[in-house]
């Protein structure tokens, strides 16, 4: 009894054993591959519990679910020899597990395939097409192109590519250093123009402003002209009302200021005659006013001939500055010449040559002899300035 139960146990074991190795499940996400003795036999894609032959059949499984095959960066030279970094990766899904397992064997090697193939669609495709199509404008386009080309080239291996996409375009360090220095030249460029255009604009406002101020500048000083024109022309009719009332004191008030122009300064030697029109009012030393065409030397306190040098005609009077002439500088011509108009201002007097000295006198003679009551006692002094001569 006992070895009969011992047998019976062992065989129930291997019964056991025999039904767990012959029965094998396959999850919702895999599908599996039959295999007796290294051939294919049968290929399971439904989910569920599953039977072979134990001891002699295999059973591997792929995965059904949505696989990816990623690229590293690669560079490439787009249309017009513009080179690009491109990085993309493509979904693909495993159809058919017995081609799948009789051309890559597993998916460790189907990656690495997969890798080059998409590698080498990507180079082909995008290098026939321009910067702006892989860019911006036929992107789309293009990925479902290379997609189109990888299940051609992967259709025995019972694979389908779903897509292929483009993560990412940049340009290569060095081109992209290029386009920063190119866009640093244009926006520098632009600046360049903002800022002429702003000093240009500167400058006309700043001529604009200019020309305003000359005009009004100009109207500024047409306006003091006219204001100085109507104050002169007061003046002129205030100075005519008081020439009208007093003539004479008028002409003493003037001769007083052509006095303290011509005189008033002391380093300057002058040769007059005392019996000219300019030292009318220096007649008072005699007793009393002479008249303008009184020349009575000896009347006037004044010496033939003398040399006239004014001290300092703002302490001494009229009589003292006319009696007061320096002498002659070796026997220069006394001659007479009036330094200024009677009424108007005197800025300076003229010191006469000894030729127009000599002519004045001889002019004075003639007069004399033509009209003996207009010289006034001259005849006496003529031959006094011959002799100083």
């Amino acid at each position: 009894m006992r070895i009969a139960s011992i047998v019976a146990l062992v065989l129930i074991a291997l019964a056991a054993v025999t039904a767990y190795l012959s029965l094998f499940t396959v999850d919702p996400t895999e599908q599996a591959l039959v295999l007796r003795f290294g051939e294919p036999k049968q290929v399971i894609k439904t989910p569920g519990l599953h039977t072979k032959v134990p001891f002699v059949d295999n059973v591997l499984y792929f995965d059904s679910r949505v696989l990816e095959v990623d690229t590293a960066p690669q560079e490439v030279i787009a249309s017009g020899q513009k080179r690009l970094v491109v990085d993309a990766f493509a979904r693909y899904r495993i159809t058919d597990p017995l081609l799948f397992y009789q051309s890559v064997t597993d998916e460790q090697n189907a990656r690495g395939l997969f890798a080059n193939y998409l590698e080498s669609t990507l180079r082909g495709v995008l290098g026939a097409s321009t910067f702006e199509a892989i860019v911006r404008d036929r992107r789309d386009e293009l990925m479902t192109v290379i997609a189109k080309e990888m299940n051609e080239k992967t259709g025995s291996y019972g694979v389908d590519f779903l897509n292929v996409r483009i993560k990412r375009v940049d340009l290569p360090d060095a081109n992209s250093d290029a386009i920063y220095r190119r866009m640093n030249t244009e926006r520098q460029r632009e600046a360049a123009e903002f800022r002429a255009e702003g000093e240009g604009a500167s400058r006309r406002i700043r001529g604009t402003a200019d020309r305003e101020v000359t005009v009004l500048k100009a109207n500024a000083q047409g306006e003091a002209e006219r204001i100085r024109g109507d104050g002169d022309a007061k003046r002129n009719r205030i100075f005519a009302g008081a020439f009208g009332q007093d003539p004479d004191f008028f002409a003493f008030y003037r001769s007083m200021q052509a006095y303290r122009s011509a005189l008033g300064q002391n380093d300057t030697r002058f040769l007059l005659s005392p019996d000219s029109q300019f030292f009318r009012y220096f007649g008072d030393a005699a007793g009393g006013p002479e008249t303008p065409g009184s020349t009575n030397t000896e009347k006037q306190g004044l010496a033939p001939n003398a040399s006239f040098a004014p001290k300092d005609t703002s302490q001494a009077g009229p009589d003292e500055g006319a009696s007061e002439g320096g002498e002659s500088q070796d026997g220069a011509e006394a001659g007479d010449t009036e330094a200024s108009e009677i009424g108007g201002d005197a800025a300076g007097i003229e010191v006469p040559s000894a030729d127009s000295v000599e002519q004045q006198q001889s002019s004075d003679a003639a007069k004399e002899d033509a009209g003996p009551a207009n010289s006034g006692g001259t005849s006496g002094a003529e031959p006094e300035l011959e002799a100083a001569q």
